[in-house]
C-alpha cells in the first residue's frame, strides 16, 4: 500500500481524514502516475484536481514530495522512492502558494 498525504481542501473534497492508502498492484514499478490513477479511481471526486483530466499533466500549483525530495518535476512514469513503495514514507501532495 502506498501512503498518500493530501492537502486539507482535497481531504475535505474526498471526505477523508489523515493519510489515505492506495494499492498499486502489478509487476510494473509504483510511479506517480500509477498512484494518481489509483487515487482517482478510489476517490473519483478528485478527478481533475491534481492533474488535468485530458492531458494528465500536474496542475501548476500542485507539488509532490517524498523522502525530503521534490518530485514535482519528475516524469509521471519515474519509479517512486523505495521507502514510499515499502510504506515507510508517504507521497505528499501539496498545494503550492504564489504571490508576494
Amino acid at each position: 500500500m502506498i501512503r498518500v498525504v493530501l492537502p486539507a481542501h482535497l481531504k475535505n473534497l474526498a471526505n477523508v481524514t489523515g493519510e489515505v492508502r492506495v494499492e498499486v498492484a502489478g509487476p510494473e514499478p509504483a510511479t506517480q502516475g500509477r498512484v494518481l490513477d489509483a487515487l482517482e479511481a478510489r476517490y473519483p471526486m478528485l478527478l481533475g484536481t491534481i492533474r488535468d483530466r485530458h492531458s494528465g499533466q500536474r496542475r501548476a500549483f500542485v507539488r509532490f514530495y517524498a523522502c525530503e525530495e521534490d518530485l514535482s518535476n519528475s516524469p509521471p512514469d519515474a519509479p517512486l522512492p523505495e521507502r514510499v513503495v515499502a510504506g515507510e514514507e508517504p507521497l505528499i501532495i501539496l498545494g503550492a502558494m504564489a504571490g508576494g
